[in-house]
This record gives C-alpha cells, sequence and structure tokens, in this order.
C-alpha cells in the first residue's frame, strides 16, 4: 500500500489540461499522485468533495510596508492576511522603509521573513538612479523575483522616470523587469492645475491616460531597442491593452483586481478610499480590461495590495495617500467574477498561478502536477458571503470593497504539504519561505 503524508481525497482539480475529479498524494512537501488513491494511506486526510482544488494561488504584487509603519501592515500582518483569502504566496515590492536597493537589505529581508511570513514570499529589488550598476548582480541573488523600477509615481529614491536612466537600467541584466508605467513629466506638468480640496474624481483626470499611455510607448520603444523583456504592471487602459497586443516579443501584461471590478463612481463612494495609483477609470476601461482577460493580453492578476493609515487615506484630495488594500479579498472577488461568468475557473488559475509562475520564473509553483511544491487553495464555489472589515486582518483595518458580497469562497490554504488556513482559522506558526526563481 503506498503511504503518503497527505492526500486530498475527492476534489476537482483544476490542471493544466482541464478540470478532473482526483485525489491528490503528497509526500515531503511536493506533490508525488494525482488519480484515484482510494487504497492509499496517509498521515491526514483532508476531504475535498464538493470543493475544488487550485493551485496554492499567487499575489505577484502586494506592498507589505515592512520595514516601515507597523501600524499599517508588517510582513506578519500582510501574509496572514493573504492566507486568510486563500493566497500560498506573495511577491512582495522594494519601496519600504528603507527601500530594498542593495545587497545588505535584501539580505536583511530573506532572514526576516522565515519566522515571520504566514505564506512563502518572492522579493523585489527597487531600482534607483545610485543603483543601475549593481543591478544585474542584485536580480541574480536568491529570491528575488524581479527588478521594480517606478518609471512614475515613486515614493523615496526610487524615481527613475528620464530615458537615459531607463536604458542603462534595461542595459544591467537579463531578466525581465517589472514597470510602474505612468510619464513623471506629464504629471507634474499638469500638477498645478489641481488644488486640494477638488472632488476626488480628479485623480483620474490629473492621472489621465495619456499620463499611462505615454509612460508604456516610451517603455516599449526602449524595450525593443535594448531587448530587454518588461513586465508591465497594473495596466488601467483601454489604449495600452490594445498597443501592448504589438510588443508581446518583448512585454507582458499585469491587471489588477480593481481594474477589472471597480469604476469610477467608486470617487462620489468611498473617497480617498478609491484612490491608487494608476487610477481607477470610467466603464470603457473596465470593459477593455475583461477583453484583455478573454483573448490572452493579460498574462497576471494581482491586487496591489498598499495600505496606509485612515487618517492618511481621509485627507483631502490630492492630499490622501494612494493605494488600496487587497491581499485578503482579491480571491473571494476573482471567485465571484468567475461566477459571474465573466471569466473560467481554469483561466482564474492561469492568471494567478502559471501566469506569474511563467513571468517571474517562480520555481516549483504555479501547477498542480506530479513533483511541485504541494500548495493547494481550496475553494467552495458556492459559499455566499460578505467582505466585512472585522474580518480584515491587516491593522490599517479597511477594505475598499467592505460590504460586497461575493459567491465562491477559500476555504482552506495548503502550503508545501501543510495546512495554513482552514476555515477562517490560520493554523501554526509562521512556516512561509523565500520562494526560488530561475
Amino acid at each position: 500500500m503506498t503511504s503518503f503524508d497527505l492526500i486530498l481525497k475527492g476534489g476537482r482539480l483544476v490542471l493544466p489540461w482541464g478540470e478532473e475529479n482526483a485525489d491528490v498524494g503528497v509526500r515531503n512537501g511536493r506533490i508525488v499522485a494525482i488519480g484515484d488513491l482510494r487504497t492509499s494511506d496517509a498521515a491526514e486526510t483532508i476531504d475535498c468533495a464538493g470543493l475544488h482544488v487550485l493551485p496554492g494561488l499567487i499575489d505577484a504584487h502586494v506592498h507589505l510596508r515592512d520595514p516601515g509603519d507597523p501600524k499599517v501592515e508588517t510582513l506578519a500582518t500582510g501574509t496572514r492576511a493573504a492566507v486568510l483569502g486563500g493566497l500560498a504566496a506573495v511577491f512582495d515590492m522594494p519601496n519600504t522603509a528603507p527601500s530594498i536597493t542593495d545587497r545588505e537589505r535584501l539580505d536583511w529581508k530573506r532572514g526576516y521573513l522565515e519566522g515571520n511570513a504566514y505564506c512563502d514570499v518572492g522579493i523585489y529589488v527597487g531600482a534607483s538612479k545610485k543603483n543601475i550598476a549593481e543591478l544585474a548582480e542584485l536580480e541574480r541573488q536568491p529570491n528575488v523575483c524581479a527588478v521594480k523600477v517606478f518609471a512614475g509615481s515613486s515614493t523615496g529614491d526610487l524615481l527613475v522616470e528620464d530615458d537615459a536612466s531607463l536604458e542603462a537600467v534595461m542595459r544591467s541584466g537579463r531578466r525581465r523587469i517589472c514597470y510602474h508605467s505612468e510619464d513623471e513629466y506629464r504629471l507634474q506638468a499638469r500638477k498645478p492645475d489641481f488644488h486640494s480640496g477638488m472632488p476626488h474624481r480628479n485623480h483620474m483626470v490629473w492621472r489621465d491616460v495619456e499620463c499611462a499611455f505615454l509612460g508604456t510607448r516610451r517603455l516599449m520603444a526602449l524595450a525593443r531597442k535594448t531587448g530587454r523583456p518588461a513586465h508591465i504592471l497594473h495596466v488601467s487602459t483601454a489604449e495600452e491593452l490594445d498597443y501592448l497586443k504589438e510588443f508581446r516579443d518583448v512585454a507582458t501584461v499585469e491587471v489588477l483586481l480593481n481594474h477589472l471590478t471597480q469604476t469610477d463612481e467608486a470617487y462620489d463612494r468611498l473617497g480617498g478610499y478609491a484612490v491608487m495609483n494608476p487610477p481607477i477609470r470610467d466603464e470603457r476601461h473596465l470593459r477593455a480590461a475583461w477583453a484583455a482577460v478573454a483573448d490572452g493580453t493579460v498574462d497576471v492578476v494581482g491586487s496591489d495590495h498598499a495600505p496606509h493609515s485612515r487618517a492618511a487615506k481621509e485627507r483631502p484630495w490630492p492630499d490622501c495617500a494612494a493605494g488600496l488594500t487587497g491581499v485578503q479579498t482579491i480571491v473571494p472577488l476573482m471567485l465571484d467574477h468567475v461566477n459571474a461568468g465573466r471569466l473560467s475557473l481554469t483561466r482564474l488559475v492561469d492568471l494567478m498561478c502559471a501566469g506569474p509562475a511563467r513571468v517571474y520564473g517562480a520555481l516549483n509553483k504555479g501547477r498542480l502536477a506530479a513533483g511541485y511544491d504541494a500548495d493547494f487553495t481550496l475553494v467552495d464555489m458556492k459559499k455566499r458571503r460578505t467582505i466585512e472589515e472585522s474580518w480584515i486582518v491587516s491593522p490599517c483595518g479597511w477594505t475598499p470593497f467592505a460590504g460586497q458580497s461575493c459567491t465562491g469562497w477559500p476555504v482552506a490554504t495548503i502550503i508545501r504539504g501543510q495546512a495554513a488556513m482552514r476555515e477562517d482559522e490560520v493554523l501554526g506558526a509562521p512556516r512561509g519561505k523565500p520562494v526560488a526563481f530561475r
């Protein structure tokens, strides 16, 4: 009789080749068998009848603010939120305080996350005008998912806005670079047109379509010139999505849950709690984002989880902080989109498992297949639940999706064969590890 550490029994598996009813056998933190395992035994068996078994979902775009302000977020609270929301791994951005821009800070963060992270974590390194020469070496360090470039709208010293510096970054190394694409020159030139106390919807007027589209056109010209692959984060406009179809040789595309879910009505309803960069836009761009999901233009969907204190969000526009929470709510909201018929469960897995693994080169993640890490997100596609702020564990304590009802909910998160969450309960000590990348 074959013996396993864990068997997931009787679930509906979302496999790379389609959905099947089957069991999964786990040994030493890896998937070792998929099929009919009724004659096998295991130290632990989880009955998955009535549930869908997904590969462990990945949010490849989060800001956990650590080091920074623990009253807003920490690595521990942010990854706790992640596993409660059904995520097995997150990739954490570098614009902390101080930023992750050199070997010393990278080594510190790698060591710090073990014993503090509840899920597995990939680490971004930030590009600045001061560390361009070191980027080729930094991107090859263990557990680095990518170099992140803020070509517009940056904090601290991470702004790289001019073509000469951007080209120099692209020539330092070879792995895919991730970009915040807004044109800083247009932002600054138009800033005097706006003043404190104006309605929040002016955010999408200031940071308009041309601001994003111009930034992306500049980046694509440089990517083609240098041959350096690019990943354009949080693409928010119909114009960019159409344009990027012509650059698939050098570009991959991320769209945020927010730009698939919210439109400009949110400014009137939520005020500062709808302000993010690039901004939430009108219905035309939301429809374009869903069309780009349907035709394969979009490679990854992320949350851009970027918490701030309530006080910072409630200041008048444009003085209010830009950024929305999302790491705990992205999975329920995307499952609700599946139930609404906007995408299939297979496409969701592609966008939040295989897509991040492919774009970033994550090893042994993103796929239900023998030999891969035994990471699973178990979901009940019939469960109905309303998102409540009392459920949010980030210290900032708020979500722009409070009161939104979802059909489909994560009921367990399993990481390397060990349950990190079941039925809203976080289990055990933080066991997250750094993600490995090729």
